[in-house]
């Protein structure tokens, strides 16, 4: 993780703001401060407002995708999706505003692997997020489908989101409280 490491980006490239979620295009040459970078993911701070900019547009901030990203994934010889490996995969899901991971805020309801109508595995993700008015919520659903995609014998990924039950911090793990305070 960066705390305001000052970056100047070598490329255009595309943003999320945070908290609204509205798509921006950062120009090259622009002036950023990192103030996270978990997941493969960046927050940024550029002129007094916070954006995230993904994975795949980390060479414009001079980085390259996260070790934890690119693993080499084995897949199950009798074609079973490894759970573990889904669970860890949820891990480099990062909230942009808060340091710490999705599943560690409580934030995955659940997941479950069955077999898809075209026969191939099919994993659901019931998850929400830590307020209902959050702008990120697409984007952080979408992280989530991306990286589970990813993972072998994996043929179909849904994402919903509820706020039924809604979020509070005691669905946090303890670990995560801890850090953050509120323990």
């Amino acid at each position: 993780m960066y705390t305001n490491e000052v970056i100047t980006v070598e490329r255009e490239c595309e943003a999320i703001l945070i908290p609204t979620g509205t798509p921006i295009t950062l120009p090259e040459g622009s002036v950023v401060f990192i103030t996270q970078a978990l997941g493969g993911n960046y927050t940024v701070n550029v002129n007094g407002n916070l954006a995230q900019v993904g994975a795949k547009d980390a060479d414009a901030l001079g980085f390259e995708i996260p070790d934890e990203i690119n693993q080499e994934q084995i897949p199950n010889e009798d074609g079973s999706i490894n759970e573990e490996h889904l669970w860890a995969q949820m891990r480099t899901c990062y909230d942009p505003e808060i340091p710490i991971n999705i599943v560690e805020l409580g934030l995955i309801y659940d997941c479950r692997i069955s077999q898809s109508n075209s026969g191939g595995n099919q994993v659901d993700i019931l998850m929400t997020l830590t307020a209902p008015g959050c702008g990120m919520g697409d984007f952080l659903a979408a992280d989530v489908q991306s990286k589970l995609a990813t993972a072998p014998n994996v043929a179909q990924v849904n994402v919903e989101l509820t706020f039924d039950p809604p979020w509070s911090p005691e669905m946090m793990t303890e670990a995560a409280r801890l850090e953050t305070g509120l323990l």
